[in-house]
């Protein structure tokens, strides 16, 4: 006798990082039967992890935003609340050209809510706090009314050049691998413009995102995040874990080759399979995803958005008690014009993390600094502040490690040699970071609006949602639930 029960309905979801896993999740949650091809052999993308020194190390994202509670509510729901940790007070600092500063509480993208801030000035000098005040009365459409427009250009013209080169630029470079001029603001800080026409300045949209819905925030720049005990890749072993529980197939080393559209749905070959699938969704790189998809749905033919920076992590671990007292608190930006520093930034992690602290041992120290960063013209046609060619993109490991150590002994102002070393490695994320240039979300938006058109066809990732944990998770679930709707 045959069995009434329907199976139950398949989806596909191409690409194993943290989007691609949420997806699963929810897919299955609603009841699918899902089937997740990851190229590589490894889960999570740039959620990983790897060992130095006998040490399991994040080696790509190691901290999320806390303005959303959107991480935040996936950990608990993975059983992790409890592991969920807030950095050791002792904020972040700037290096500038003519020396290091405490970065000072500002939160969004380094632009001040005050611009008179004791911190603030210290980094500006008077005139540049003077400048950066006029914001307060300047008309509201000033930065505020073109349809498009860079961080560059927007900071520029309400609070001047030294607000962008000593505080923003860091900041950006810091965390977009990339020149303020390239990036659309509406897309790395989603609502500041319109900010500005509420509140009637830059520095009052500021202050209003910091307040956010709980109220005034007072904490020192660089601690609005929150960590895991053991690291951030932990969340993608719970995830993992809880896929497995729900009998959601993981195929890694499982590139998809092509894409099709069927009467049913759709159809993937990855090698000499095939699955099909009334629900596709696509978590992958934005030039992959649309090369991928571009034979089924020609309208995204010519689409593809730009290329994500290159950058190199060098992670070191050293033998160095002399760093107990954390110079340069949880760790340093670097300002793109500071002379004779490669990397952008330095995350002194034992610094940071307790349990890390505690995991390395009295004197052992782990040192992250990253390099590589998109440089180019400002939206308004000058020169983006800073532009410099950056020979470390291409340095190979030796050269990288040298340029690592002498970064870290000039920015922490303590010695960091080899001899120190008790072991070190670098990781390369080849364009794998979303790189949100001026005019990529209404790009975005065009390419979302051709998928929609299409049945059962999803594209996530942060590419779409924006740079940040914070911003894949909230997007990938609005995004899922808009598809199974």
């Amino acid at each position: 006798m045959e069995s009434s029960l329907k199976p139950a309905p398949a989806a596909i979801v191409l690409g194993g990082g943290i989007s691609g896993l949420l997806a699963a999740r929810e897919l299955a949650t609603a009841g699918q039967a899902v089937t997740v091809l990851e190229a590589t052999a490894l889960w999570g993308g740039c959620v990983g992890s790897h060992v130095v020194a006998g040490l399991t190390l994040d080696s790509g994202a190691e901290s999320f935003a806390t303005r959303s509670t959107a991480v935040a509510e996936l950990a608990a729901e993975l059983g992790l609340a409890g592991k969920i940790v807030l950095p050791r007070p002792g904020g972040a600092w700037v290096q500038l050209p003519d020396g290091p500063r405490e970065l000072p509480k500002t939160g969004v993208l380094g632009i001040p809510a005050n611009p008179w801030d004791p911190e603030v000035r210290r980094s500006l000098g008077f005139f540049g706090s003077l400048r950066a005040s006029l914001d307060k009365y300047l008309p509201a459409r000033v930065g505020a009314s073109a349809e498009v427009t860079s961080v560059s250009a927007l900071v520029r013209a309400r609070m001047g050049r030294r607000v962008l080169e000593r505080l923003v630029a860091p900041v950006v470079g810091g965390v977009h691998s990339a020149d303020p001029g390239l990036l659309d603001v509406d897309m790395v800080a989603p609502g500041l413009r319109a900010g500005i026409r509420t509140h009637g300045s830059l520095a009052a949209a500021v202050a209003a995102q910091r307040r956010g819905p709980g109220g005034p925030s007072l904490a020192k720049a660089g601690s609005a995040v929150a960590g895991l005990e053991g690291g951030m890749h932990t969340l993608v072993t719970a995830l993992v874990s809880d896929l497995h529980e729900r009998g959601v197939t993981l195929l890694a080393g499982s590139p998809a080759g092509a894409v099709k559209r069927t009467p049913e749905g759709w159809r993937v070959t990855a090698g000499e399979a095939t699955y099909d699938g009334g629900l596709l969704v696509v978590a992958l790189p934005g030039p992959a995803a649309v090369g991928l998809l571009q034979e089924a749905v020609p309208a995204l033919a010519g689409r593809s958005p730009e290329h994500g920076p290159d950058v190199r992590l060098v992670t070191l671990v050293v033998d160095l008690p002399e760093l107990d007292r954390r110079p340069r608190g949880t760790g340093i930006l670097v300002a793109p014009q500071t002379p004779g520093i490669q990397a952008k930034a330095l995350t002194h992690a034992t610094a940071k993390w307790d349990w890390l602290a505690a995991a390395a041992g009295p004197g052992t120290h782990v040192l992250r600094l990253s390099y590589g960063r998109l440089e180019g013209t400002a939206a308004d046609g000058s020169a983006a502040p800073g532009s410099r060619a950056d020979g470390s993109t291409t340095a190979a490991g030796s050269d990288l490690l040298a340029a690592a150590l002498r970064d870290a002994s000039s920015l922490l102002e303590v010695p960091v040699q080899s001899k120190d070393l008790v072991g070190w490695d670098v990781v390369r994320w080849q364009g794998a970071l979303p790189f949100a240039a001026v005019g990529h979300k209404a790009r975005v938006a065009g390419i979302r609006s051709i998928c929609a058109a299409e049945s059962g066809l999803g594209i996530i990732g942060g590419w779409v949602a924006g740079n940040g944990l914070a911003a894949v998770v909230f997007d990938t679930r609005k995004e899922i639930h808009g598809l199974l709707s």
